[in-house]
């Protein structure tokens, strides 16, 4: 009989939100061709369901939920969670620490539970007190009550080991090596700058922002991205392409081709996530050959590796390290090269699913 897996956590399949979401595109499908039974939850209106490359093979559920930047997570894992306790899956892997509050309900019917701790959140800015609380307390039920854990990067797992005395499994993101892209209309090959990210602080959006500014003197900026719920950034970055046109806003892109050929044919992209362990947009980007300009964390070198090009996190730095590097052609194929085949030797989604593979069938026949 196939073993079955309920994923929790995520916007659901196919949805093209973040990191989770892009991960589980790809796994899903691939559990269900290695014979698993694959029910992933979501939320209504967040999945494409008429998208081709959706894999029908790949069960979905929605669940209510209340949408709001503070209790979204909790309220879907909630009722994820309690309808997947009475399904009764082999295995859920949960998404997020979050989930760590529901975890006890899917102990209790037995399932095993395999968790991805995500980075963090605790440490993230863009959080309240409250929040930064329940992130933490639900870190704590996690290290209690999942069988095993994902750490997404070696510094996370270190953390991990050194504040929960828990360990468990380095599964990373991986990256779509894509044909070659034609050029997005008004730019050229290696002749712009571009950032993609969700517009919270601890992303570097508000540095980056002003040192676009410097930057558009000699070189076009594309902008990618918003904060999901409006607010000063998303406000800011309009503001700055309405009065310069040397910077393009293009705010949330879901169409994966667009953006991977904004990747391809960038001259420096501008990485300044901060907290989090292995960013999937920075893997992303390292796949397509991207140059990178990257903010200095221990998270950024990790995967980076030597010989990267890194910044501190104010607007003078950024516009120094950017614009050096679009000055410098071979500099820019270097750090191509560079990305490309790090990104091929320890971040592929074939590496990556078969890692998952592998800790889902442990815990299904424990």
């Amino acid at each position: 009989m196939a073993s079955s897996v309920a994923i929790i956590g995520t916007r659901g399949y196919p949805s093209y939100y973040g990191g989770f979401e892009t991960a589980v595109r790809k796994l899903a499908p691939f559990l269900a061709g290695e014979g698993w039974d694959v029910t992933v939850y979501g939320r209504s209106g967040s999945t494409k369901t008429d998208d081709p490359e959706r894999d029908a093979r790949v069960r979905t559920e929605v669940t209510r939920g209340i949408e709001s930047k503070s209790l979204s997570t909790l309220s879907y894992g909630l009722t994820a969670s309690i309808h997947a306790a009475r399904t009764k899956p082999d295995v859920a892997l949960v998404m997020n620490v979050a989930n760590g509050f529901f975890l006890p309900l899917l102990k209790a019917r037995g399932i095993k539970t395999l968790v991805n701790v995500d980075g963090i959140e605790w440490d993230r800015a863009k959080w309240g007190r409250l929040a930064k609380f329940i992130f933490k307390t639900g870190a704590r039920m996690t290290a209690w009550f999942a069988d095993d854990l994902v750490f997404d990067s070696r510094e996370i797992e270190r953390r991990w080991n050194t504040e929960f005395r828990r360990e468990g499994v380095f599964i990373p993101y991986g990256g779509d090596v894509p044909p070659d892209l034609p050029v997005e209309p008004g730019l050229t090959h290696r002749g712009y700058v571009l950032a993609v990210a969700r517009f919270v602080p601890e992303n570097t959006i508000p540095e980056f922002l002003d040192a676009a500014e410097v930057i558009a003197e000699k070189y076009p900026v594309v902008i990618v991205g918003s904060s999901g719920y409006g607010g000063p950034l998303d406000e800011q970055a309009r503001l700055l392409a309405e009065r310069n046109p040397n910077v393009h806003a293009l705010g949330h892109i879901s169409d994966d081709a667009r953006l991977l050929a904004l990747w391809q044919h960038a001259g420096v992209y501008f990485h300044g996530h901060s907290v989090g362990g292995t960013n999937p947009t920075l893997v992303q980007a390292m796949a397509t050959g991207t140059p990178i300009v990257a903010r200095a964390t221990v998270y950024n070198r990790e995967v980076l590796g030597n010989g990267a090009h890194f910044c501190e996190p104010n607007a003078a730095s950024i516009a120094e390290a950017v614009c050096a590097l679009m000055a410098e052609p071979e500099q820019q194929q270097a750090a191509s090269t560079q990305a490309a085949r790090r990104a091929g030797e320890s971040y592929t989604w074939q590496g990556v699913n078969g890692a998952y593979l592998d800790a889902l069938r442990r815990l299904s026949v424990a």
